[in-house]
């Protein structure tokens, strides 16, 4: 009995071994074999179809940004997006042939039911037989702002963005040129190829997002920078620089001048920090820059999450930057290496040019991190996560990205970007809210020769209790071309934003 026994033993032993032979081959040794079969890739496209995919909601729970209709195909389940353009660069697509990007990538796990806290739906609906069912993903956006946004924006090619000071909240998030998701989510292989090939071919790279993806040169915005980098070395409001009517560079035949040849403050021989800031006056803040030198003023703009190149690519990061829930490309500024044969380009980069490279989403940031008393929130995309009965199965707390001004500092740059928007600024009265002071930074950005400036214009509201942050940029000068400044262009754009956020 003992030898039969013992023989079974040794049986069922070797049959373990084989069959963990098999499965270690098959799962590991020929996965990839087995992946790359192309009857094995259509059957996994078949499965993932089956799924009734999760929609993505707006904040209010209600507004659909994406969600999946059943069909009479073998595709059972194909993915809507509702309002098409307005919300596709935070939704992205869910394509047949080119897979997934923005929140249905980032989200993918939750939306396709495969994330952990969702294990005991998904085990509950193979005992029931109910197709798999994935997770609802609630955002930050708020719908009517996003609307509202996009209203403001027009058909002028651009972004806005708007963010919750104190969390990090994405209110908002609206680029032109925009794409509809739909293109590439439902048709035919062939539709759906002739969609992407029109697309990528765009001249105007709609499916990269204004708002977050591309870069541009921030002009007189990036003096928030410049002016923090002042105050936390030692300069207050009433810090007074020359005041000459243009600067020569160092090392240079070159001179830097103000915006439309002007001589800031009626010609004196002197002008404070406060007033320079107020007016935009690009000497004083290429003087500032040179004095500062390129050490502290690139810490400055890595500090609010600028991530420090090599121009002239300057496509990677030396450091990791801020996180986001979506791709982000952070602000670019150059490492002081760089300007150790280009001195001049210090006085450049103070006011936002040379290399220097921003976005909306960077921008608004900035002025968030002003607003908050000097901390910087990470951007949040997304709220929470609910199961297919409503429940939430987690929440996404809000993250502090770091602290790259004193409050102090703070609180002087806020009494600074009021004076913007008051008599005498920039933006005045462009920027006017009614019953709502606002803090705000015009630019006007150069870049390149026989091409009209990009406007922009960053702000915060209530001055005295924020409550939302807004950048602006539209590219070319949108509607006025050549005649376009940050406060004729951008600076009504994002009144019209807080106004919708703060009175609507």
């Amino acid at each position: 009995m003992d030898r039969r026994i013992r023989r079974l033993t040794i049986a069922l032993t070797g049959l373990f071994v084989l069959l963990f032979a098999q499965i270690s081959y098959v799962q590991v040794f020929h996965a990839d074999a087995i992946a790359g079969n192309a009857a094995n890739a259509y059957r996994q496209i078949i499965a993932e179809y089956k799924v009734f995919r999760g929609p993505i909601l707006a904040s209010d729970e209600r507004t659909v940004l994406a969600a999946s209709r059943k069909t009479k195909g073998q595709l059972v389940y194909q993915r809507r997006y509702p309002d098409g353009e307005l919300y596709s660069g935070a939704t992205g697509y869910y394509s047949l042939v080119y897979g997934r990007t923005e929140l249905e990538q980032a989200m993918n796990p939750y939306l396709n039911g495969d994330a952990p806290e969702l294990a005991a739906q998904t085990f509950a609906d193979l005992i029931l037989g109910h197709p798999k069912q994935g997770a609802a993903v609630v955002t930050t956006i708020d719908a009517k702002l996003q609307a509202a946004a996009a209203r403001a924006l027009g058909s002028q090619p651009g972004a806005v963005v708007a963010i919750d000071p104190a969390t990090g909240a994405v209110l908002a998030m609206v680029s032109n040129p925009s794409y509809d998701p739909n293109l590439l989510s439902s048709g035919t292989r062939s539709q759906i190829t002739d969609q992407w090939d029109k697309l990528n071919t765009d001249p105007s790279h709609p499916l990269l997002s204004n708002a977050n993806d591309q870069l541009f040169p921030p002009g007189s915005t990036f003096k928030i920078i410049t002016a923090s980098a002042a105050l936390e070395n030692g300069a207050n409001l009433q810090t007074t620089y020359p005041n000459p009517a243009e600067l020569d560079l160092p090392l240079s035949n070159g001179t830097l001048q103000n915006f439309g040849g002007e001589h800031c403050a009626g010609g004196a021989s002197r002008i404070t920090l406060a007033l320079a800031f107020q007016i935009s006056c690009n000497v004083t803040f290429g003087q500032i820059g040179l004095q500062l030198g390129a050490d502290k003023l690139q810490a400055q703009a890595q500090a609010y999450g600028f991530c420090p190149t090599d121009p002239p690519t300057q496509t990677d990061c030396f450091e990791p930057t801020i996180p986001f829930t979506i791709p982000f490309q952070s602000g670019r500024f150059p490492v002081p290496a760089y300007f150790e044969q280009n001195d001049p380009l210090v006085a450049i980069s103070a006011i936002g040019q040379d290399n220097v490279l921003a976005n909306p989403m960077q921008m608004a940031l900035v002025a968030a991190a002003v607003a908050n008393d000097g901390t910087m929130m990470q951007p949040q995309l997304v709220k929470e996560i609910r199961d297919p009965q409503g429940r939430v199965v987690r929440t996404f707390d809000p993250q502090e990205y770091g602290r790259p001004i004193s409050d102090a500092t703070a609180r002087a740059l806020t009494q600074m970007m009021v004076s913007v928007t008051s008599p005498g600024g920039t933006a005045y009265p462009y920027a006017n809210v009614p019953g709502v002071t606002v803090a705000g930074k015009t630019g006007t950005a150069q870049h390149g020769d026989n091409v009209n400036p990009h406007a922009w214009f960053t702000a915060f509201a209530p001055a005295d209790n924020p409550k939302i942050a807004v950048a602006v940029v539209v590219l070319d000068g949108g509607n006025l071309g050549s005649e376009a400044t940050g406060g004729h262009v951008s600076a009504p754009i994002a009144a019209q934003v807080i106004d919708a956020y703060l009175n609507g």
